[in-house]
């Protein structure tokens, strides 16, 4: 058995041996045992599944849940000549129906599937008549309630056991606490599974947290010719931080959800190819990326949780030389995290007044609604009842989660506009139109990279903002596409809503109460921990992480900044000479924070402890333009 998994370790993927624990998980495979495997980002977990499909007879069919990670996993194994084929969105019925066929008689070694599809009747017709080997369930923390990744659909993926109950399932992720392993394994109905789990531990990776109130400027010292990735929150963030640090001499490109897919392919290859150091993106960018050489991931942003940053941070140092993960914090990040994340959950109230006015919002009668299905304009919908678009958003995805309803998000029908003239090109044509003027300029006030891509935006907002209504907004849009000055697609619905249950209002609700309240505990606690981790200077980084996903007695890295810091408090002589040397740069004029630190030869974090004394006792003043003077008192 050992000697049949290294011959096809070598024939395939030219490895001789394979990385540690991988064996062992290979071996229960071909036990014909249910497994779950924890391996951290990089460990090596797809051969795991690849090499004993290889080796038995019939297809493996594999579960994932990203098109660009199932696109590159069969890429990657068409490669080495090895049969693969990942049925993916906007493909036809009959294409749909011959691509099957051909996995039944065409010797193919792997299908991938999204979970959504596997919930296609035809598909699950099709499964039945194929000699399936193994079904390899990939990122399976996104089937536990508890996972930081949660779909819904993943939780269906269990109905594949009653449809082939002789067929093992392989579950795979590389991050998971040991509330969601027993859910995982409960979810998808594993049968005595034997567990693999790696430490952890990154001995290459070094974790810092970075205070400091210019990001921006921290940037510059910390990115050099590299790879590297920045994570920000929102797509905008993704245009503004690539320009500037092209603008300093750093090459980098902006990615997110919403560009086109091709837009999407060209930036990546750049960055895969090190034509473009720098991938600034939101975490629509990472699952499934395979770049050995990533030296430095940096989050702007805080994590939402502990799971998502290891993730991320794990993007970073596959090939195993040094590398870091780096967050850049200050104490704004606090409030905007407990803002987007904890003041917006929906309790039980919140998600049964949501219930309600759905209902009155489709007209649904008492009894009535299960089975059916609705458009929804969420933007509308929360502008009709004065809610608030993030608690709303939790609250439909709660009712989604509990089976109430289904929530589809249709991507594919976002109202979109891309300025198709330059700026200059632009403000003159505005005023010699200046019935266009208000419109245009209340998409550019709030919405970057408009002049790069097709940007969606919020019809409803903009209407309100510029004091126009949606209607006119609509014909004004409508012109300027048809004069070639915009490009302009309308939705009018960017959702659609599937009942699962009859209306019975809060009777509805009520079963699914002691959950919801659950659910956001659980959330709660994840900020929690990401807030105890970027603030702990006593422990290691490390511990930090390994202790959170069960580690135990793990070592202190030795390279942190918690290991390495020196006494942060400062003698009278430093604060007096930090002092001096601010005397003395300021006297040739006013200067920023940022040139100040550049400057002196102390720690940023000192240096601004100092300013903010100087101003308290009125000795410096704060300039207009945020930069620093002497005090004329």
């Amino acid at each position: 058995m050992q000697e049949e998994a290294l011959k096809i370790l070598e024939k395939y993927w030219g490895f001789r041996e394979f990385r540690s624990q991988q064996l062992e998980v290979i071996e229960s495979i071909l036990e014909g045992k249910d497994i779950l495997t924890l391996f951290p980002t990089g460990g090596g977990k797809s051969i795991c599944f690849q090499v004993p499909a290889m080796i038995k007879e019939g297809i493996c069919v594999v579960v994932s849940p990203l098109i660009s990670l199932m696109e590159d996993q069969v890429n990657t194994l068409q490669q080495k000549n090895i049969k693969a084929m990942a049925i993916t969105g906007g493909i036809s019925y009959a294409d749909l129906d011959r691509n099957l066929d051909n996995c039944i008689f065409g010797n193919f070694k792997f299908l991938y599937l999204s979970p959504e599809r596997l919930q296609q009747e035809l598909v699950r017709e099709r499964l039945k008549q194929m000699n399936i080997n193994l079904i390899a369930v990939d990122e399976a923390h996104c089937i536990s309630q508890w996972g930081h990744d949660f779909r819904p659909a993943y939780r269906n993926i269990a109905e594949i056991r009653e449809l082939l109950p002789e067929v093992q399932i392989a579950a795979f992720t590389a991050t998971a606490t040991k509330d969601v392993i027993r859910d995982i394994c409960l979810q998808l109905k594993l049968e005595n599974p034997e567990v693999h789990q790696k430490s952890f531990e990154r001995s290459n990776l070094q974790y810092d947290v970075v205070k400091t109130e210019d990001k921006l400027f921290r940037l510059t010292q910390l990115l050099n010719t590299d790879s590297a990735i920045i994570y920000v929150r929102s797509r905008n963030a993704t245009q503004e931080i690539s320009d500037f640090l092209n603008k300093n001499g750093i090459t980098a490109a902006a990615y997110h959800g919403g560009m086109k897919k091709e837009d999407k392919s060209a930036k990546f290859e750049k960055w895969l190819t090190n034509k473009v150091s720098v991938m600034v993106a939101t975490t629509a960018f990472g699952m499934g990326i395979d770049k050995p050489d990533v030296r430095t991931v940096i989050h702007i942003d805080l994590p939402e949780s502990m799971e998502s940053y290891f993730q991320e941070a794990g993007r970073a140092g596959r090939d195993g030389k040094p590398a870091k993960a780096i967050i850049l914090t200050n104490a704004g990040d606090i409030p905007v995290l407990k803002n987007q994340f904890l003041n917006n959950l929906a309790a039980v109230e919140d998600v049964k007044l949501v219930y309600r006015k759905l209902n009155a919002y489709f007209a649904i009668a008492f009894g009535e609604g299960e089975n059916t299905e609705y458009d929804f304009n969420f933007a509308h919908f929360c502008n009709q009842y004065k809610f608030n678009a993030h608690k709303t958003y939790n609250a439909l995805q709660l009712l989604d989660r509990c089976s109430i309803l289904r929530l589809s998000q249709n991507y594919q029908k976002k109202t979109e506009i891309q300025i198709l003239l330059s700026g200059n090109h632009l403000d003159n044509y505005l005023d010699d139109n200046p019935r266009y003027a208000n419109a245009v300029r209340t998409i550019l006030r709030n919405y970057g990279g408009v002049f790069e891509n097709l940007i969606a935006f919020n019809l409803s907002s903009v209407s309100e903002k510029s004091g126009i209504s949606e209607n006119e907004c609509i014909k004004i849009f409508e012109e300027l596409h048809e004069k070639e000055i915009i490009e302009f697609h309308l939705s009018r619905h960017d959702a659609s809503i599937t009942y699962l249950v009859p209306r019975e209002d809060d009777s509805t609700i009520n079963p699914v109460a002691a959950f919801i309240k659950k659910y956001n505990d659980t959330k709660r606690s994840k900020i929690a921990a990401v807030l105890d981790f970027v603030q702990n200077e006593n422990i290691c980084r490390q511990v930090q992480l390994l202790t959170y996903f069960g580690d135990k007695d793990p070592k202190p890295c030795g390279k942190c900044s918690v290991c390495i810091k020196e006494d942060n408090s400062l003698s009278k002589d430093d604060m007096n000479e930090i002092y001096l040397g601010i005397q003395r740069l300021l006297k040739n004029g006013s200067k920023s924070s940022r040139e100040l630190v550049a400057e002196l030869n102390y720690s940023e974090e000192s240096i601004i402890r100092i300013i903010s004394l100087l101003c308290e006792k009125g000795i410096l003043q704060r300039t207009e333009n945020n930069k620093y003077k002497i005090s004329n008192k």
